[in-house]
C-alpha cells in the first residue's frame, strides 16, 4: 500500500473481485490489474481482471435473476434503493477517501460527489412508485387504449473513471427502480469506488431476502474484450454507456447486432459565453467551477470562453488571478484546491494542446506547463489561461479534459451564438448575462442538452442529463431517467 490515509479498516473491507451471483471471486484465470493513485503515481490495488467468460456469467447471473426481480414490488425496490442512499452517507468519509485515493479529487469534491452520487438513489427510490401509465377511451370509440410500462431487461452499465459513484448510481439507480438487473463494467482506472457501491447493494440485497444477482460487476483491463460478446448475447436488452464519442460510435455499432436499447452520455465542448452586460466578478466565480471541477476533467466542463470584445482582457486576467491562487497537491492535504490529472497520457495530451495554440499565436496568461515543485510525482498541470486563442486551434474544436481556459473574443450576439453551435457536440452550455433577453436567446438557439445561466454547474439528480448531436442518446437523471429502462406496451381493449 501507498502513503494514501486510507483507513486500514477500509482496505482490509474492500473487494477486490468479480460480483456474480452475490458473490464476490476472482477472475478466470486469477488475472489482475493494477490501481494506481495519480497523485503519487504508487499502486493502489490489485483488482481482478475480468475475462469474455467472467462476462458471460455475470450476463447470466443477471437473466436469472430477471424474472424475480421485476415480479418485487416497486415500494420492496423503493425502500432497498433508499436504504442504500442512508449506508452510503453513513460511509461518507470512507467513499470520499477512495474516490480521492484512485480518481485524485480533492476531499472537499470527493464528499460532494458523494452526496451527488447518493441523491440519484432517493430519486429513483422516490421514482420507482410512480411509473406511468395511460387509459382511456379511442378517439373513435368502441374500444379503449390501455398503455403501460415494462423493464426492459438486462442491462450493461459501462460508467467512466471521472465521477465513480455518480455515474454508477446515475445508471444503477433507474435500473434497479425499473426492474431491471445489471451488469457493471467499470472504469480500468477508478474501479474501486463503484464496487463499494456493489458491495453496499449486495449487502442489502441479501439481508432483505431479495434476489441474488441483480447487480453484477466486472472490472476489466481490457474492456473491448470483455464487452463485444456481451452485445452479441441475445440475453442482454440494454445498453447504458458514458464516455467518448469515439468509443460509444463503436458501441453503437455493435448494439445494431441485437436492437439493443442504448443510452449514450458522450463527449462534449461546452461554451462559455461572458456577455458585456455581465456582472464580470459572478462570471469568473463562475467559469472557475465550470473549468476547475475535477481538475477540469468533466464532459460538462466549460471547454470554451467566449468573451465579448468590451471585457475579454479583463476576463481572463481576472481569471489567471483565481487559477494562479490555487494550491495543486494531493486531494487529502489540508488546503489544497487542485489534484492531478488521472494519468501520465492525460497530462502528454493537454500540454499538446496548449502547444497546438500557442504555436498559433495565442499567450500564456498562467500556467501552461507541469508543476516543477511537486516533487516529479503526480500527473499534474498547472490550471491555464490562454488569450488570443485562434478559433480553430485543437484547445477550441476538441474536448481539453484538463484545467486549460481558452478565452476567445467576440464582437456580436450572433457571433457568440455561432461561436458556439460551431461544434459536432452539444453536451452542455453556459452563458452570463444581466439581460433577460440575451439569457432567453441562448436558451432558446444554443444547440445544447443543457445551459446554464449565470451559474457554473447544471447537473442535478431530479432533472435531464443529456446532450444533442455527437454528445449522445437519450437522458439520465429527472423523471427521464427511468423511462431508459422501461418499455411501453399498448393494449386495445
Amino acid at each position: 500500500m501507498t502513503a494514501t490515509p486510507l483507513s486500514p479498516t477500509l482496505v482490509a473491507h474492500l473487494p477486490t473481485g468479480l460480483l456474480v451471483d452475490g458473490r464476490w471471486e476472482a477472475a478466470d484465470g486469477g488475472g489482475t490489474f493494477e490501481v494506481v493513485d495519480p497523485a503519487t503515481e504508487e499502486v493502489l490495488f490489485d483488482v481482478a481482471d475480468a475475462t469474455p467468460q467472467d462476462a458471460e456469467r455475470a450476463l447470466a447471473s443477471a437473466a436469472r435473476a430477471w424474472p424475480a426481480w421485476r415480479a418485487v414490488p416497486p415500494r420492496e425496490r423503493s425502500e432497498l434503493l433508499r436504504a442504500v442512499h442512508a449506508r452510503l452517507l453513513a460511509r461518507a468519509d470512507d467513499v470520499a477517501a477512495l474516490i480521492t485515493a484512485e480518481c485524485g479529487k480533492t476531499r472537499a469534491e470527493a464528499r460532494a460527489e458523494v452526496v451527488y452520487g447518493a441523491d440519484f438513489l432517493r430519486w429513483y427510490a422516490e421514482e420507482a412508485v410512480r411509473f406511468p401509465g395511460l387509459s382511456r377511451t379511442a378517439p373513435a370509440g368502441g374500444a379503449r387504449q390501455l398503455v403501460q410500462h415494462r423493464p426492459v431487461g438486462p442491462a450493461l452499465l459501462i460508467t467512466p473513471w471521472n465521477f465513480p459513484i455518480a455515474m454508477a448510481t446515475r445508471k444503477i439507480g433507474p435500473a434497479l427502480a425499473a426492474g431491471c438487473p445489471v451488469v457493471i463494467k467499470p472504469a480500468r482506472l477508478t474501479p474501486m469506488t463503484t464496487m463499494l457501491v456493489a458491495e453496499i447493494i449486495r449487502a442489502e440485497l441479501a439481508e432483505r431476502g431479495l434476489p441474488t444477482g441483480v447487480v453484477n460487476v466486472i472490472p476489466t483491463s481490457s474492456a473491448s474484450d470483455v464487452t463485444g460478446p456481451l452485445l452479441a448475447d441475445p440475453r442482454l436488452r440494454k445498453l447504458s454507456f458514458t464516455g467518448s464519442t469515439a468509443v460509444g460510435r463503436t458501441l453503437l455499432q455493435s448494439a445494431a447486432g441485437q436492437v439493443l436499447s442504448s443510452s449514450m452520455e458522450l463527449g462534449g465542448n461546452a461554451p462559455f459565453i461572458v456577455f458585456g452586460d455581465a456582472e464580470l466578478d459572478a462570471a469568473v466565480d463562475a467559469a472557475v467551477v465550470a473549468k476547475l471541477r475535477n481538475a477540469g476533467q468533466s464532459c460538462v466542463a466549460a471547454n470554451r470562453f467566449l468573451v465579448h470584445d468590451s471585457v475579454a482582457r479583463k476576463f481572463a486576467r481576472q481569471l489567471a488571478e483565481r487559477f494562479e491562487s490555487l494550491r495543486l497537491g494531493h486531494g487529502s492535504q489540508d488546503g489544497v484546491d487542485l489534484g492531478p490529472l488521472i494519468e501520465a497520457s492525460a497530462v502528454d495530451a493537454v500540454d499538446e494542446l496548449v502547444a497546438d495554440a500557442t504555436d498559433r499565436g495565442a499567450q500564456v496568461l498562467t500556467g501552461g506547463e507541469r508543476p516543477a515543485d511537486l516533487g516529479g510525482r503526480g500527473y499534474f498541470y498547472r490550471p491555464t489561461v490562454l488569450t488570443g486563442v485562434d478559433p480553430d486551434a485543437r484547445a477550441v474544436r476538441e474536448e481539453i479534459f484538463g484545467p486549460v481556459a481558452p478565452v476567445v473574443a467576440f464582437g456580436d450576439d450572433e457571433e457568440a451564438i455561432a461561436l458556439a453551435n460551431d461544434t459536432e457536440y452539444g453536451l452542455a452550455a453556459y452563458a452570463c448575462t444581466t439581460s433577460l433577453d440575451r439569457a432567453m436567446r441562448v436558451a432558446e438557439e444554443v444547440e445544447a442538452g443543457m445551459i446554464g445561466i449565470n451559474r457554473g454547474m447544471v447537473s442535478d439528480a431530479s432533472a435531464p442529463f443529456g446532450g444533442m448531436k455527437q454528445s449522445g442518446l437519450g437522458r439520465e437523471g429527472g423523471e427521464a431517467g427511468i423511462e431508459e429502462y422501461l418499455e411501453s406496451v399498448y393494449v386495445a381493449l
